[in-house]
């Protein structure tokens, strides 16, 4: 009983997850990027994300047009840079505008007396 009740937390807390990582990600690309160094910042603030799950995420946002990416060859290997398009920072203001108003209620929510 007790794995199938963490299993269901799990899941739950996977796709909560899944819901804020566009958000967690444009917060990341406000200056270029490469995948690599991505995954790093945000593991090391508390967000790690698989690259089964970043590069097809950084490919989708890019044909939405909210990143652009470029290639470079600085000291090392070739490596794609991701950064906020206009509409990508416009989408990360908006983004960041309603997760503020969502974490509120949810916060309140939380917190109410029973």
């Amino acid at each position: 009983m007790v794995d199938e009740r963490d299993r269901q937390t799990g899941k739950l807390e996977q796709d909560l997850r899944k819901g804020v990582l566009v958000l967690a990600v444009l917060s990341q690309l406000r200056t270029p990027q490469y995948g690599y160094s991505l995954r790093q910042a945000l593991a090391e603030r508390g967000m790690p994300i698989e690259e089964g799950t970043l590069y097809p995420l950084l490919r989708r946002l890019e044909g939405q047009g909210l990143l652009v990416s470029e290639w470079r060859i600085d000291d090392g290997p070739p490596r794609r840079y991701y950064a906020l398009s206009p509409d990508g920072a416009d989408s990360y203001r908006d983004l960041t505008a309603a997760w503020g108003s969502l974490a509120s209620v949810v916060d309140r929510l939380l917190n109410e007396e029973s």
